[in-house]
């Protein structure tokens, strides 16, 4: 069953396409990768399907409403971990996680209940007083995973959630992604480590506005490069090639 359905969607500031024709589905419980370079409309296209962005033309359906015309219902069933700002970081964790759960009118009970599971799923040992300044990296990555998701939505869209932290917390972080695969939740990710793109079921490429490949990281390499064996390509050599035209 497909949560994402997008056909012929565009996005234009002006004359200029941040996003051209692009057309994919998605489906239930998919971890399903976003790539392409800065610029490439990763970012705005996510912003659609979340409701936070008009589209020019085209349509979207996410969870089987219409992001034009149910923008308001389209919210209420993603999560999303933006690039910058999921957190307050002079709030506490505390603080934080209640904060968002008024903002997605969690009843007390509700809150409590959620938000003791979820520090449970991340494994968090610290105070939950503690300001999210002061966090480590990778524990902050974690706490605005749970943020996210915090209302249980049917999908999580984590735009390049790990930049800046750890291999280990990468590593960690991505262990907490399959569960929620596991759990039935669709996993929308943008990532420029090439590593982290293979653990996805599909990709899609990117580049200047337009979808110009999606498949299976393997499928990719073979397609990609047909006189190589497989096992013997990297998903780097395929973004250089395919998003980079060399």
């Amino acid at each position: 069953m497909n949560v994402v359905d997008v056909a012929s969607l565009s996005v234009k500031f002006g004359d200029y396409f941040a996003v051209n024709k692009i057309s994919f589905s998605v489906g239930q419980g998919e971890i399903f990768g976003f790539l392409g370079a800065n610029g490439a409309g990763k970012t705005t296209t996510i912003r659609v399907l979340c409701g936070l962005l008009l589209p020019t033309e085209g349509q979207a359906q996410v969870c089987g409403f219409d992001v034009l015309k149910d923008a308001a219902k389209v919210k209420n069933c993603v999560g999303y971990m933006s690039q910058k700002f999921t957190l307050y970081d002079d709030l506490t964790v505390k603080e934080n996680l209640e904060f968002t759960g008024a903002l997605r009118k969690l009843d007390e009970e509700k809150l409590r209940l959620q938000k003791e599971k979820l520090l449970e799923f991340i494994r968090f040992k610290g105070d939950e007083n503690s300001l999210v300044k002061n966090l480590p990296g990778g524990i902050k990555q974690q706490v605005s995973l749970i943020a996210s998701v915090l209302h249980n939505p049917n999908i999580v869209f984590l735009d390049e959630p790990t930049a800046g932290v750890s291999p280990a917390y990468r590593q960690r972080f991505w262990s907490l992604i399959r569960v929620l695969a596991k759990e039935g939740k669709t996993v929308f990710v943008t990532t420029h480590y090439m590593d982290e793109a293979e653990q996805c079921e599909r990709i899609a490429l990117m580049r200047s506005g337009e979808l110009i490949a999606l498949d299976s990281p393997e499928n990719l390499k073979r397609h990609s490069f047909p006189d190589k064996d497989p096992h013997k390509v990297t998903l780097e050599e395929v973004f250089i090639q395919q998003v980079e035209g060399r």
